[in-house]
């Protein structure tokens, strides 16, 4: 199966009092580039995020998004922060102490002072920061936003094989054509060869060199290695379309490859049919080109 490197996938669920939503997107990309961008608290989990979606895609840049907000079911209270209470009136005696200012410090003070009570959200934070569970849920949520995403991109990938091994076909009936048409392209300028020095000589030529002409030619023009390579490159071509391995770059090696036998063909071609066959194949080479630039 062919794999697109373009694709989305989301996911959300409700941990720790938060809805936490999961959004993946992925785009062309020479390796496999996977970035984060979620609350700093969860950063430590970021190396088992990562491994996990290196198992499962090999190219493309890869966006990840986690974001958390708090739940409305939630319901929690401020609470005291007891250990910055103590700080403080630690700190009220130690003025009474040491300079010898009086005054009680009042309830209404103390509550007043930063740190002194913890808002809502800030108590699903620390509780948030240490719970080991959230390793497991951001892997579960992850999870789920990541089988979207390959889901999404298998769909991709399989038009583009169609497309590609569409394009494929008609390579190859072009190369059919060719095969059909080498053989001639010798006889063809044999006899035309043998008209003109007939109409131009005021009696018979030398057969001879006019023998030595025809065999330099058809050696200079024969494309048979070329149409070879070009029809394994072809049978290459649609056996890694059906490939369970990435096969982006290899397909993209193979279209030079071809790109370069079409041009040699070109070059030695002494013929209008071939010619045109030569501008049909390169136009489709080109547009299999810009669609394996989307494989895997």
């Amino acid at each position: 199966m062919s794999f697109s490197m373009t694709g989305y996938g989301q996911y959300s669920l409700s941990y720790g009092g938060y809805n936490v939503l999961f959004e993946m997107k992925s785009v062309n990309h020479r390796s496999c580039e996977v970035v984060f961008r979620m609350p700093r608290e969860w950063t430590r989990y970021e190396e088992g995020l990562r491994k996990m979606i290196q198992r499962k895609l090999r190219r493309g840049r890869i966006d990840v998004f986690i974001t958390k907000e708090l739940s409305a079911e939630s319901n929690l209270s401020p609470i005291l922060n007891e250990e910055v209470v103590a700080s403080y009136i630690e700190a009220a005696k130690e003025l009474q102490l040491r300079y010898g200012m009086e005054g009680n410090l009042q309830i209404s003070d103390l509550l007043s002072l930063p740190g002194v009570l913890l808002k809502p959200e800030e108590v699903v934070l620390r509780v948030a920061a240490e719970d080991e569970a959230w390793d497991t849920t951001l892997q579960e949520g992850l999870g789920y936003a990541l089988e979207e995403l390959v889901e999404m991109r298998a769909r991709e990938g399989s038009h583009l094989a169609e497309d590609i091994e569409t394009r494929i076909s008609s390579l190859q009936a072009y190369h059919e054509e060719m095969v059909q048409l080498a053989p001639s392209v010798v006889v063809e300028y044999r006899n035309k060869l043998r008209q003109r020095l007939t109409e131009i000589s005021d009696g018979p030529f030398d057969e001879h060199k006019f023998g030595m002409e025809i065999a330099i030619f058809a050696d200079r023009s024969n494309i048979d290695e070329e149409l070879t390579r070009l029809s394994s490159h072809l049978t290459q071509c649609k056996q890694l379309l059906i490939s369970p391995d990435p096969i982006g770059r290899k397909l993209d090696f193979l279209i030079q490859e071809m790109n370069r036998e079409v041009n040699t063909i070109g070059s030695k071609a002494h013929h209008l049919t071939l010619v045109n066959l030569v501008m049909e194949m390169k136009a489709e080479l080109e547009k299999i080109r810009e669609q394996a630039a989307n494989l895997e």
